[in-house]
């Protein structure tokens, strides 16, 4: 794309960013050396990790290794989006950038992104499914560093009260009998998080993909099946009013108390689950016919923003490729709790833990949330379908009056 065009669509999306970022402030253009210094900028989403952390030493040991001093920042997600689009406008972005990976559709969109090819990446090992997630147009913008999902945790003393073997649970039909015998006993059956933002339609797309919906077709037939299959939970007691309202955090809350079965929730929940009070398991979300359904995936992607200064990729090259080796991606990837984007690495993680299985397993079937050619139609897509669902959550519309509705919205957005 000619240099006009790309600073009109980086103006474009980057007036969007300064709107959703409600006067939060951009980085100057000093934050970001434009010559051939020895300071490289990396700009990432774990501001959790401070400067003595394992991520931060391996940072700098890749700056080390490519002879240079790499300078971190770390910023929550949704500020890093909007300033890394307000610094692509105006010229000075980092020269790594690592982002959750619905925005790298954004960011390729804006011009923002320089390709694999550009900087011959290489990245012919990564999991076809988790790549895809950072693809748009045929291009891939960057390299998985991990990634995470959504799998169900259950209460196994809850399970074994009611007689529900967990590994017989393998579709809806064994998964709605199995939450049938545990109300009997008078116990609660499933939580999750249906709010009305991307937390609900993330936790909501196993069921909606493993019905055999499409994210094109909101209303279809498989879609209402899946949206039934929620609001028949709530009719009949298997899960509670409070989903409604319910972030990822509030549900794995009500599942701690112990009253619960089954919650839907991701591998970030691992450690929190080593101090429940009681014994708990995992399985795959089962799909309508059986099966694991497909999961969306979370996680990030190493990417190489455009700089002015060209001489600046072959030294950000090497710092992509050192953070994405498999032996560094391991080191990451058990520090954030996530699965590696490498079918090799995720072996040696199974390996080492051995609870890993169901969540590699998830991994390995999951879906990116902006593939099938999506890219930055997702979030318009996302928004009718978190609506959707709290209308017939609520019992404002039945599950099709609902889904019609979002697919009308998502058409006409």
């Amino acid at each position: 794309m000619t240099g006009l065009s790309r600073r009109r669509r980086l103006a474009a999306v980057a007036v969007i960013a300064l709107a959703a970022a409600a006067g939060s402030a951009c980085s100057s253009s000093s934050d970001t050396p434009t010559d051939g210094g020895g300071a490289y900028l990396v700009w990432d989403p774990y501001p959790q990790f401070a400067d003595d952390s394992e991520w931060v030493a391996l940072l700098k040991k890749c700056g080390t290794s490519a002879g240079v001093t790499v300078e971190r920042t770390g910023y929550d997600t949704t500020d890093l989006t909007n300033k890394a689009l307000l610094a692509a406008q105006q010229g000075n972005s980092p020269d790594v950038l690592i982002v959750d990976n619905p925005v790298i559709s954004t960011l390729a969109e804006a011009g923002a992104l320089t390709t694999t090819d550009d900087n011959k990446l290489d990245v012919s090992s990564m999991e076809k499914n988790l790549l895809g997630a950072g693809q748009s147009e045929g291009k891939t913008y960057g390299v998985p560093i991990g990634a995470n999902t959504l799998a169900l945790y259950y209460n196994k003393d809850v399970l074994t009260a009611a007689g529900v073997d967990p590994t017989a649970v393998k579709d809806w039909t064994s998964l709605n009998e199995a939450l049938g015998k545990v109300k009997a006993k008078g116990k609660k059956g499933i939580t999750f998080s249906a709010i009305g933002t991307e937390e609900g339609s993330f936790q909501f797309l196993p069921w909606f993909w493993g019905s055999g919906a499409q994210l094109t077709g909101l209303d279809s037939p498989q879609a209402v099946a899946a949206l039934t299959l929620w609001t028949d939970w709530l009719k009949q007691g298997h899960a509670p009013n409070s989903v409604i309202n319910n972030t990822q955090t509030t549900s794995w809350q009500e599942f701690a108390t112990g009253d619960y079965a089954f919650a839907e929730n991701g591998t970030w929940q691992l450690a929190n689950a080593e101090k429940l009070g009681f014994a708990y398991g995992t399985i795959a979300i089962p799909a309508s016919s059986g099966g694991p359904a497909p999961a969306p995936t979370g996680g990030e992607f190493v990417s190489i923003p455009v700089q002015k200064n060209t001489g600046r990729y072959d030294t950000s090259q090497k710092l992509v490729t050192c953070l994405t080796s498999a032996d560094n991606l391991l080191t990451t990837d058990t520090t954030l709790s996530y699965v590696a984007p490498v079918a090799a690495v995720q072996d040696r993680q199974v390996t080492a833990d051995p609870k890993l299985t169901v969540w590699v397993e998830a991994v390995r079937a999951a879906k990116g949330r902006t593939g099938d050619n999506l890219g930055t139609k997702y979030p318009k897509i996302s928004e009718s379908l978190w609506t959707a669902v709290q209308a017939a959550l609520s019992g404002g519309k039945s599950p099709q009056e609902a889904l019609a509705a979002a697919q009308a919205a998502a058409t006409n957005r």
